[in-house]
């Protein structure tokens, strides 16, 4: 298998994987969002931390840490985006368990549109004409689903705008994506425990609770957070960007599909006017990247 194969199968296996993660927190349906989100934080700790272990990469995350932390700009940015990513997967698993699954695949189509506002914004970057239609195609579509149902698609916007300021976060860091990952749930992890030791004193805890399926399947959120970003990681390394742009779709699409079709969820005249313009946003922003690659 040549190099772009490779990088084919590991970049679909990573965007396959993230689409139909909704699968799995649904499984947790019976478990406070926040302790699934504490358990994703401290079981990922532990699990890239073994891999970190066992590739021999200690050596490598030392010094990524050394050079991070020796300047308070790069310090800062990592706290931050570490805070930042647990708005983002909270919001997720909220939202997820609470039946807005179709909200979350609309967030990641939003996700792209905003990270170029903000290359704009914080980057100085200029966009062309066709990209500043995307992004005026993406705003009538979410003040379409204003218009119909009287309130900002809030789980939405928090997604998209959360992801996108982690994005321009890492633009600070120069560090693997194991390091990241690492130090990013070693940050919130502390928080995490406390977080558990509280729900454990008020005896809510699922981990007192010695459900055994339950308990392997908060363990088992480390790998679950791990293996498509390590997946995403080959893959990109090994494919040319306007592929990873194409890739990127599968997960809000496979999402999309399973909120409505597996989970029951409502998709309306009116959910299909905002996705609508947001899917003609998308393709003016894909046909965009086209031209300028």
């Amino acid at each position: 298998m040549n190099d772009y194969k490779k990088g084919l199968a590991c970049g679909l296996g990573a965007y396959v994987l993230w689409g139909v993660l909704p699968v799995y927190w649904k499984l947790l349906d019976d478990v406070l969002p926040f302790e699934i989100l504490s358990s994703r934080f401290m079981w990922s700790c532990v699990f890239v931390a073994l891999l970190i272990i066992f590739q021999g990469k200690l050596p490598l995350f030392l010094t990524e840490v050394k050079s991070i932390f020796s300047s308070f700009k790069t310090g800062a940015a990592m706290v931050s985006a570490a805070f930042v990513i647990s708005i983002n997967w909270g919001s997720f698993i909220w939202a997820v368990n609470n039946g807005h699954i179709v909200e979350t695949s609309m967030g990641y189509y939003i996700n792209p549109l905003v990270s170029v506002l903000f290359a704009v914004l914080f980057l100085r970057e200029r966009l062309n004409k066709m990209q500043i239609a995307a992004v005026l195609c993406a705003c009538v579509g979410v003040a379409s689903m204003v218009w119909s149902f009287g309130k900002l698609p809030w789980v939405s916007l928090t997604l998209a705008v959360s992801f996108a300021l982690y994005g321009l976060i890492k633009k600070l860091l120069p560090v693997s994506s194991l390091t990241s990952i690492m130090l990013e749930t070693l940050i919130i992890t502390p928080l995490a425990l406390m977080y558990e030791y509280t729900l454990w004193q008020q005896g809510v805890s699922f981990y007192a609770s010695g459900d055994t399926h339950v308990l392997c399947l908060l363990a088992g959120a480390g790998a679950v957070t791990a293996v498509p970003l390590l997946l995403f990681t080959a893959g990109a390394k090994l494919l040319p960007l306007k592929i990873i742009g194409f890739l990127q779709y599968i997960s809000p699409t496979l999402t999309l599909l399973l909120g409505v079709f597996v989970y029951g969820e409502p998709f309306t005249g009116s959910h299909l006017l905002a996705f609508g313009w947001i899917w003609a946003a998308l393709a003016l922003f894909v046909v965009s990247q086209l031209r300028s690659n």
